[in-house]
């Protein structure tokens, strides 16, 4: 099982894209650095030292060529965390050139083929399974061998067409907005 220094590692071999699937209500991960409670404190916005160099690292990616796409499932009514990833996350980072998808399933089921877990494909062709705690805590991640890719492409595909573009859906739910 690969810890986070490993993963990091690992997606960093990314050529042409990456691609994530994010299944859980809540990540409670060391790399966002305070900013949750921050967030929830009504702290106007994230610490951007941090969070500006992270947007540097998704432009340089970009320039390079290497695509990111992500598929956020949630339901609404948006839990505190979720707002908090919008706002802080997604708002942010779609500019910097994370293309993120939201699959609302108060709006629609999940569809079949969509996997119930969260996971990595790198370059259409390296599936890796996240693991995380009932708390949302990292625990580690499984490079998944490559008899399993076609259902993760599915899965993959699925996903991002059952989706709505973050901008988009964001725009549809000004209620959650922090201003509202």
């Amino acid at each position: 099982m690969l810890d986070e220094r490993e993963l990091g590692a690992y997606l960093r071999q990314a050529n042409r894209s990456l691609f994530r699937l994010e299944a859980l209500p809540v990540y409670n991960v060391p790399t966002d650095r305070g900013d949750f409670p921050r967030y929830l404190a009504g702290e106007p916005a994230p610490d951007m030292e941090r969070k500006g160099r992270w947007l540097d690292f998704l432009r340089e990616q970009c320039a390079q060529g290497i695509h990111r796409h992500r598929v956020r499932l949630l339901r609404t009514p948006l839990s505190d965390y979720d707002r908090y990833a919008c706002e802080w996350g997604y708002a942010y980072n779609v500019p910097a050139g994370d293309d993120t998808r939201i699959l609302d399933l108060a709006e629609r089921p999940r569809p079949a083929e969509v996997v119930d877990h969260d996971f990595w494909l790198l370059d259409h062709e390296r599936p890796v399974r996240m693991h995380y705690d009932d708390a949302g805590q990292f625990l580690g991640a499984t490079v998944i061998d490559p008899a399993e890719l076609n259902r993760y492409q599915v899965a993959r595909d699925t996903a991002w067409r059952a989706a709505e573009p973050f901008d988009a859906w964001w725009d549809r739910h000004p209620d959650y907005h922090r201003a509202a």
